[in-house]
C-alpha cells in the first residue's frame, strides 16, 4: 500500500514558478514509476510527466515540455514537479500517481494507475 500526499500548490502569476512535492509512504516507493497528472475544470484528467523508478528516464506531455521538470528522491520517498514559465492554461488540480508499470504506459492513460494522491490546486493568473 502506498499513500501519496501532494503539496506546493497555490496562486502564481503567469510567467512564475512553483514546485510541487509528493510525499509517499511505504518502503516500496523506489520500485514505482511516479508521475503527475492534472485536471482543469470541466476537462478530463491528463498526463503531465512521469519518471522511472531509478530516475533515469523521464517523459513529458508536449504542453509542458521545456517548462516542467520531474525528479525524485528515493531516500526521501518524494517526487517533485518544478514548473517554470507558468501559463493560465496550466491552472488545474495536480495529482501525484504511483504505478508499477513503465513510464510509457503511464503516459498513455490515466486508467489502471495503482495509487493516486488527493491533489493540489495550482492557479495561474494572467
Amino acid at each position: 500500500q502506498v499513500q501519496l500526499v501532494e503539496s506546493g500548490g497555490g496562486l502564481v502569476q503567469a510567467g512564475g514558478s512553483l514546485r510541487l512535492s509528493c510525499a509517499a509512504s511505504g518502503r516500496t516507493f523506489s520500485s514505482y514509476t511516479m508521475g503527475w497528472f492534472r485536471q482543469a475544470p470541466g476537462k478530463e484528467r491528463e498526463f503531465v510527466a512521469a519518471i522511472s523508478w531509478s530516475g533515469g528516464s523521464t517523459i513529458y506531455a508536449d504542453s509542458v515540455k521545456g517548462r516542467f521538470t520531474i525528479s525524485r528522491d528515493n531516500a526521501k520517498n518524494t517526487v517533485y514537479l518544478q514548473m517554470n514559465s507558468l501559463k493560465p492554461e496550466d491552472t488545474a488540480v495536480y495529482y501525484c500517481a504511483a504505478d508499477s508499470r513503465a513510464i510509457a504506459t503511464m503516459s498513455r492513460s490515466r486508467y489502471g494507475i495503482d495509487y493516486w494522491g488527493k491533489g493540489t490546486l495550482v492557479t495561474v493568473s494572467s
